[in-house]
C-alpha cells in the first residue's frame, strides 16, 4: 500500500500563506498541517509507504514529516530540480513504486476512502482511475446560446454542475512506463494521451467531503468547517507533533 504525494508546487494562488510555508504545511484549524491530516488518513486506510515529491521549501517538509515514524509510516523523498508538472515527478521514481499505487496532491482535504479507490483501480484493470467530485459553479451573468447570429436560448445566472478531478488518482506502473523521465508531464497530457490510445481512464465518483485548498476561498472554507468535520477527517487521535518540526 504505497502512496505518492505531490508536494513540490509553489502554491502561487495561496500567497501570502505560501511565502514562508509550502502548501502542504499551511495550517488547518490552527492546529494541524494539511499534510499531517493526509498522513493520518493514509495510515488509517492501511497504507504503509509514502513517497513525497518535494520542491518549493522542500526542506521544511522533510523536517516536518521526517521518516514517517510518528504516523507509523515509512516516508522517503524525491526532490525536483526543476518543475515537472503533475505526473512528471512520478516518472523519476517509478522503480520505487509497486504495480498499483495511489497518487494525490498535497493540498487535498477529503474523507475519501483511499484504499477503496486503489482496490477499485486494481479490480477494473484500468489505465488510470480518477476520483471525481460534482462541483457546482454559479454564473453571475445571463448566458446565451446562439446559432447563425441569433439567440436561441437564454438562462439567467444559471448554476452549472461539473464532474471535476479531486487531485487523487490510482495508477499503475505499466501505464507510466512508456513516458520519458525528467521532463515536465502533466495530468492533462496523460489523460489526453490515454484517450488517443483508446485506453480510457475510469472515474471513481465520490459524494463525501472534498476541498482543494489551493484557492484562498477554499482554504478559508476548510478552516471554517474543520471543527465541525474534525472527527470525520481525523480517523484517530492525533499522532503527529502538529505544527512542530523534527
Amino acid at each position: 500500500m504505497h502512496a505518492a504525494i505531490l508536494a513540490g508546487g509553489q502554491g502561487v494562488r495561496l500567497r501570502p500563506y505560501t511565502t514562508a510555508l509550502p502548501k502542504p504545511l499551511v495550517p488547518i484549524g490552527e492546529e494541524y498541517a494539511i499534510l499531517d491530516i493526509i498522513l493520518q488518513q493514509l495510515k488509517a486506510h492501511g497504507f504503509d509507504r509514502v513517497t513525497l515529491a518535494i520542491g518549493h521549501l522542500g526542506s521544511l517538509i522533510r523536517a516536518f514529516a521526517g521518516s514517517g515514524e510518528q504516523w507509523g509510516l515509512r516516508i522517503d523523498y524525491v526532490a525536483e530540480d526543476k518543475p515537472l508538472s503533475t505526473i512528471g515527478p512520478l516518472l523519476n521514481f517509478l522503480d520505487r513504486l509497486p504495480e498499483h499505487f495511489l497518487v494525490m496532491n498535497g493540498d487535498v482535504l477529503t474523507d475519501l476512502d483511499y484504499a477503496a479507490l486503489l482496490r477499485a483501480h486494481q479490480e477494473s484493470a484500468a489505465s488510470l482511475t480518477v476520483a471525481t467530485y460534482q462541483r457546482e459553479v454559479k454564473v453571475d451573468f445571463g448566458t446565451l446560446e446562439t446559432t447563425d447570429g441569433h439567440i436561441v436560448d437564454f438562462r439567467e445566472k444559471p448554476t452549472l454542475s461539473y464532474g471535476v478531478s479531486m487531485g487523487v488518482y490510482a495508477l499503475s506502473r505499466t501505464t507510466l512506463s512508456p513516458y520519458p523521465c525528467n521532463v515536465p508531464f502533466g495530468f492533462d497530457e496523460l489523460v489526453l494521451d490515454l484517450l488517443a490510445k483508446d485506453a480510457k481512464p475510469r472515474v471513481y465518483e465520490f459524494e463525501g467531503y472534498w476541498l482543494d485548498i489551493g484557492r484562498p476561498d477554499d482554504y478559508d472554507e476548510a478552516n471554517r468547517s474543520f471543527q465541525r468535520l474534525r472527527r470525520t477527517l481525523l480517523p484517530s487521535a492525533p499522532v503527529a507533533s502538529k505544527l512542530e518540526f523534527a
